[in-house]
């Protein structure tokens, strides 16, 4: 049998089986062809029972005109495919290999109706409203992020792309650069990825709401949230400010060596900044009303995304070690490859499970899940150090900690732990971000101007300044009239050195 069927019959995304030719309901599989070739191409197998059994077709080069024929006259455009027969076992099979189409959306036109299908797993549904509009932008060669968006470029600012673009790149933001990275298209219209990057960006769905709850499940009530903030903006400092919101909501164990300490991190900071990083990239920016949501629970942290995967398949089929890394907004995945934000190739999500894999010798290790359907994406990233607090090793006097630990080597060594206190209040934490993401649009900027952004007191945004300045966290540089603000906060501004 030169064919394995048993293979590509567990290729569940790729695949689709009919027992028979159904003449009289070809929709029942041009269903596929049109899904197929609006996605990422696969085979229908006529002659296999829905048990998986090979029974054959009884008039299989008749079979193959009939499908041909249908083909042509009942979708639109017409996909690129290819017939082919097999004999397995001395049974006669037609294998019609559809290939993914460039002049989408391929639609199936019969019963009254023009409906195009979309591949969910190993089921062929009617495209959506959302999904469609994807598909035309796909025949058209276009993306989301491509798009003449609504706005004007000259009511934008751009200091924080071009900060971070100096930061990293150590040579100023050209204006020329703002058409050769995309931010405006050759005639100046800004483009939606010039939006999505804008200090101020416009686009509504492109928000992250971060939510750290009480206990390990999500309950009814503001009073179960210990801490909440929703991001907007430009996406970058988005980037910046949600790692940002999961270091301040998880504490360090730590032991001392002779010369250093060791530290062990609720999250590993590489794979919340590339699990975050992805899910602003990838995300469906077409689905209105949505926004990426990041919850912290005690025992784990999750992150959701609009959109699943590009062509359709579910990442718990898959190996996510070999998902080969899809762009749907390739502006924006250009953008932060460019600023060393994430790597231009490969998966985001096997560097998640590689950084995770450097803590598999704690007792609290879980390999990071992923998890899609059709309109969504879920990550979820384990407390490393939850299991050690579930089961009583933190003292209840908070004082130092033993604890056995195993080494990469495998070596066991047993080692005093320190649990990193809780430094900050929940306002004050709150009022922190919001001064530093002020700061960072303009360095110049009054109390007075800062409080009215905030909504504080003009009082009580002095009295967190000057508490920002007595932590070394922010510094005056000039006078009082005409010097400006500075973030010296290593924590803060030191995220876009350790990425």
């Amino acid at each position: 049998m030169e064919l394995d069927i048993k293979s590509l019959i567990g290729e569940a995304t790729a695949y689709d089986k009919k027992q028979m030719l159904e003449v009289k309901r070809p929709k029942s599989w041009l269903k596929s062809v049109s899904a197929f070739a609006n996605g990422k191409g696969g085979t229908l197998i006529f002659g296999i029972s829905d048990d998986n059994q090979i029974v054959g077709l009884a008039d299989a080069e008749g079979d193959a005109e009939k499908i041909s024929e249908d083909i042509k006259n009942k979708l639109d455009p017409v996909p690129t495919v290819n017939i082919e027969y097999k004999n397995v076992d001395g049974k006669k099979l037609v294998l019609l290999h559809v290939y993914s189409g460039q002049e989408t959306p391929y639609y199936y036109i019969g019963d009254k109706q023009r409906l195009a299908f979309v591949r969910i797993g190993n089921e062929s549904v009617t495209a959506d409203r959302i999904q469609l509009k994807s598909l035309v932008l796909k025949g058209s060669g276009r993306t989301y992020d491509s798009l003449p968006s609504s706005y004007k470029f000259e009511d934008m600012a751009f200091s924080k792309l071009k900060s971070v673009h100096y930061k990293r790149l150590q040579r100023s933001f050209d204006d020329s650069e703002f058409v050769s990275w995309g931010i405006i298209d050759e005639i100046g219209n800004l483009t939606n990825a010039g939006a999505l990057l804008a200090d101020e960006s416009p686009v509504r769905q492109s928000r992250i709401f971060c939510t750290r709850w009480n206990g390990l499940d999500m309950t009814n009530g503001l009073g179960e949230a210990i801490d909440d903030v929703e991001l907007e903006g430009c996406v970058i400092g988005q980037l910046q400010d949600a790692v940002s919101f999961v270091r301040n909501n998880s504490r360090k164990k730590w032991w001392k060596e002779n010369d250093h300490r060791e530290e062990l991190p609720d999250y590993p900071e590489r794979a919340v900044t590339e699990a975050i990083a992805n899910a602003i990239i990838h995300r469906d920016y077409m689905q209105m009303g949505s926004e990426i949501h990041i919850d912290m629970y005690d025992d784990r942290l999750e992150i959701y995304s609009p959109g699943g995967m590009i062509d359709g398949r579910l990442i718990q089929q898959l190996n996510p070690l070999t998902v080969p890394s899809k762009r749907r907004n390739p502006l924006l995945a250009d953008f932060f490859s460019r600023l060393g934000l994430m790597e231009r190739r490969g998966s985001g999500m096997k560097k998640i499970i590689n950084t995770y894999k450097s803590y598999e010798q704690l007792a609290g290790y879980h390999t990071p899940d992923f998890t899609s359907n059709a309109s969504e994406f879920h990550v979820t990233l384990w407390n490393l150090n939850f299991e050690d607090e579930v089961i009583g090793e933190i003292t209840p006097d908070g004082g130092p900690l033993i604890q056995e630990f195993v080494k990469g080597n495998r070596d066991v060594v047993v080692k005093e732990f320190v649990k990193e206190p809780s430094k900050f209040t929940k306002e004050f934490v709150k009022a922190s971000r919001q001064i530093y993401k002020l700061i960072s649009q303009n360095p110049q900027i009054s109390a007075v101007q800062m409080a009215e952004n905030v909504g504080l007191s003009t009082r009580q945004v002095q009295k967190y300044l000057k508490r920002l300045q007595e932590l070394d966290k922010i510094t005056r540089v000039g006078g009082r009239k005409m010097g400006e603000w500075k973030i010296i906060d290593e924590e803060y501004e030191g995220f876009f050195d350790r990425i």
